[in-house]
């Protein structure tokens, strides 16, 4: 997946306009992020062809928050220059770890040399009572 100048040039309307002290074009920005999307790469994997990874970077997020990519993509099909499939991947906790601190855990405070359990301490368990069923 790579763009040549001959599609930038029809699709290039759907880019904004570049303004300041720009060192990277729009063409080679989006060739860096299609190249990301098909190896599934991480930016800093990217080959130095496309330049500083963090530029790219940080230009596809603000495409992607201003949904200037959305405007891309949707061009890049209706000229049939690309098509793209879309696969869902799940992740849950079974996969993924995280630290206690991102889930919401109690900080530890000051240990209590006595060890017991005021009344006015937070509840350490769950009590799920089972119900015995006879036959």
């Amino acid at each position: 997946m790579k763009l040549t100048q001959e599609q930038y040039d029809r699709i290039a309307d759907a880019f904004p306009t570049q303004r300041g002290n720009v060192s990277l074009d729009h063409l080679t920005v989006m060739n860096a992020i299609l190249y990301a999307l098909e190896n599934g790469c991480k930016w800093r994997a990217l080959p130095a062809e496309f330049g500083n990874w963090h530029t790219i970077y940080t230009r596809m997020s603000r495409w992607a928050k201003a949904g200037v990519l959305n405007r891309i993509f949707v061009r890049l099909q209706e000229e049939a220059m690309l098509y793209v499939r879309i696969d869902a991947m799940s992740l849950d906790s079974t996969s993924v770890r995280v630290h206690p601190d991102a889930c919401g855990a109690l900080k530890k405070t000051a240990r209590k040399p006595s060890g017991g359990h005021g009344a006015d301490e937070l509840q350490r368990y769950i009590w799920l009572p089972q119900l015995l069923v006879r036959q």
